[in-house]
């Protein structure tokens, strides 16, 4: 009887601390409180029974919610080694001459560098039972409850052929657009920034509480083996195949290749799209195939002969810092940049960079005159990282924050307590937040006008032909037949005045959410402006809403509700709906009759590069037939429309069972075939 009772209570032990686990850190119970409840039950009558058998962890013992990360260090079974690095071809080439060298035959699997955190997940009879950073490849720290918030990573491996025993290792990244958008929180916060995806992961990995990493969209992508038992690889390519059926992430981009041409075509076409991809990437790993020539070559005390890292050109570079400017945004929120000495960076010419806020300059020790470290990834903004202070001349000086507007020398002040950012409090007439605003307006993130560009917003200040964003709308080519910019003879000599007049009535037939995106209320980017017209149905409604009612809706919250409320309270603001509501701007969300409700009911998720759709359209698309657009894979997507290089996501909807469709399947479903 002990025997059996012993099993039961380490069985319900740790039943009980994984449902804790998933409904006070993971925030997503699989049972009713009854059923806990019950199971709790029979594990407190058993162990007054025996009291002998009670565990110092037992749940009996502590608070349901108590999880807490440690750190403590353990060892691996099997070394985790490092990589060597190539910095171009030449070193290349010396690799492979090395390796073929000593074998023949060889096959390269190439794969990208994810730029993220390395870890060591540890399944035992299929359950994940420990994850540990690398550390210094013999010893790690224990990260389990973090790592078990990572939404695409499984607890419990799938399918017949599971090994007893498995040391998978992989990467732990922040997603790239993810990665922006939690800057963005932190800034509005008042916190500290990240300076990069990888020092978010880091950070986000490394909490003491399980719930803030749990609250952080981190993602993995598996990319090797350690120690093992009940299963063997022939090549590194069907050990990835085996990890994928077992229901592991691996990366869908790998390839396996046979000549050095092929591995540099594949070296050459990520680094021209590093920045296609979700994750970042610093390089492209190169391993030999086959496990036997793997086992062959062997390796050093620090890394495997077998496999290389070709690392990419940084795109850190170094310039000097001449001046510390601010700018004024459609918000009023200033924002200091730096102007520096020209540099070339991710491949363009840049000058001035990003610095977010007056903390953060102090935070980072910047000063003017300073050799600075600068970066930029993509079409993202470039941002200042650092200054190199060893090459300091005594010459530098500190920046200090103005106390009024440049543009219109209202008083700057924080407009909430606690704020970080300064703003100008001149919203109606600052000439650089109407610029902005105007701006913004024509921008595709807003209502898409053709030449409503930043210097045809200039051009209609200036020249007095509108007051602000309410006579948009309402302009005749009368009036912007005064403009010098619009009546330029530039070989299309009155020309411009007919496009923008008929721009602007194109785009008054945009959906209601793109017009409450173009008024620049803050927080209420596309998706909450999505959101808001499907549920509300009107602008009018919106603005009769109380804070309750708003951000009662899934996916506004009380942040976004306060600014709608706000922005609404403003008579000039309803000033502005009042004119363009005259003008025939869509003030009310329509299901579009003209498309064929082909894809009603349905929820997709689109991932990956796409030929015959742009990105920023085909959410549109899918919400005119009936469909709902979301951003994540889960267990309600009905399916998964995949381009080129289609990432996490792939791997995710595989899991889940989601149907993946190509463009040309999605086109076929569209038209309801």
């Amino acid at each position: 009887m002990s025997t059996n009772a012993r099993s039961r209570i380490s069985e319900l032990t740790t039943l009980i601390r994984d449902h804790q686990f998933l409904y006070y850190v993971l925030d997503k119970p699989t049972i009713t409180d009854a059923q806990f409840d019950e199971l709790l039950r029979e594990l407190i009558d058993l162990e007054k029974k025996h009291t002998e058998l009670r565990e110092v962890d037992s749940p009996t013992q502590s608070v349901g919610g108590g999880f807490a990360t440690t750190f403590e260090q353990h060892d691996h079974l099997e070394k985790m080694m490092s990589l060597d690095n190539v910095f171009d071809k030449p070193e290349l080439d010396s690799w492979f001459d090395r390796v073929e060298k000593e074998v023949e035959a060889a096959q390269w699997l190439c794969e990208l560098k994810v730029d993220g955190l390395a870890i060591n997940l540890r399944y035992e009879a299929g359950v994940l039972t420990r994850a540990l950073t690398r550390g210094n490849g013999v010893t790690g720290e224990d990260v389990t409850l973090n790592v078990k918030t990572i939404k695409n990573l499984p607890h419990t491996l799938k399918g017949k052929d599971i090994p007893f025993l498995i040391e998978v290792r992989g990467e732990v990244f922040f997603p790239l657009l993810a990665f922006n958008e939690l800057n963005e929180s932190l800034e509005e916060a008042g916190k500290a920034l990240f300076a990069n995806p990888r020092n978010a992961a880091a950070g986000s990995l490394r909490q003491k509480d399980p719930r803030v990493t749990a609250s952080r969209p981190l993602s993995v992508v598996v990319h090797g083996v350690g120690a093992v038992e009940g299963e063997t690889f022939a090549t590194q390519s069907l050990a990835y195949e085996a990890l994928a059926q077992l229901g592991l992430p691996t990366s869908s981009r790998f390839r396996v290749l046979k000549t050095r041409k092929e591995v540099s075509d594949f070296i050459a076409h990520y680094e021209e799209h590093r920045h296609d991809i979700e994750h970042e990437i610093d390089g492209v790993v190169i391993k030999v195939n086959q496990r036997s020539l793997q086992e062959k070559l062997g390796s050093t005390s620090r890394a495997p002969k077998w496999s290389i890292a070709f690392k990419y050109p940084p795109e850190e570079v170094t310039t000097r810092l001449l001046d510390i400017r601010v700018s004024v945004g459609r918000t009023g929120r200033v924002t200091p940049f730096a102007f520096m000495e020209s540099v070339k960076v991710a491949g363009s010419m840049v000058s001035n960079a990003t610095l977010h806020n007056a903390q953060e300059i102090v935070r980072k020790g910047i000063l003017i005159g300073d050799l600075v470290v600068i970066r930029k990834a993509g079409d993202v903004i470039p941002e200042v990282l650092s200054a190199v202070i060893e090459k300091r001349t005594g010459s530098e000086r500190a920046f200090v924050m103005p106390t009024n507007c440049p543009d219109c020398a209202s008083t700057l002040r924080a407009i909430t307590e606690g704020d970080i950012d300064i703003r100008c409090p001149n919203t109606q007439s600052c000439p650089a937040q109407l610029r902005e605003r105007i701006f913004y307006i024509g921008s595709r993130s807003a209502l898409d006008i053709d030449l409503l560009g930043y210097e045809a917003a200039q051009a209609l200040l200036s020249g007095g032909i509108i007051v602000d964003e309410s006579d948009l709308f309402s302009l005749t080519t009368k009036e912007l037949g005064k403009s010098e910019f619009f009546t330029k003879k530039d070989g299309s000599e009155g020309k411009n005045v007919e496009k923008l007049l008929s721009a602007l009535e194109q785009a008054k037939t945009r959906p209601m959410w793109r017009t409450l995106v173009a008024l620049s209320i803050r927080h209420v980017g596309p998706t909450a402006a999505q959101t808001l017209a499907s549920v509300f149905g009107s602008v009018e409604a919106i603005s009769k809403a109380n804070v309750e009612e708003l951000s009662s809706v899934d996916g506004i919250g009380e942040t976004i509700a306060e600014s709608i409320i706000e922005w609404f309270s403003e008579d000039w603001h309803r000033a502005i709906i009042s004119k363009w509501a005259q003008a025939g701007v869509t003030m009310v969300h329509t299901q579009s009759k003209s498309a064929p409700q082909t894809l009603a009911g349905m929820t997709f998720v689109v991932t990956g590069s796409l030929v015959d759709y742009k990105r920023d359209e085909i959410s549109e698309i899918i919400a005119s037939h009936g469909g709902k657009a979301s951003s994540s894979v889960s267990k309600n997507t009905n399916y998964l429309v995949a381009g080129d290089d289609p990432g996490s996501k792939l791997a995710k909807a595989q899991e889940l069972g989601v149907v993946v469709l190509d463009e040309a399947q999605f086109t076929k479903l569209l038209g309801g075939k």
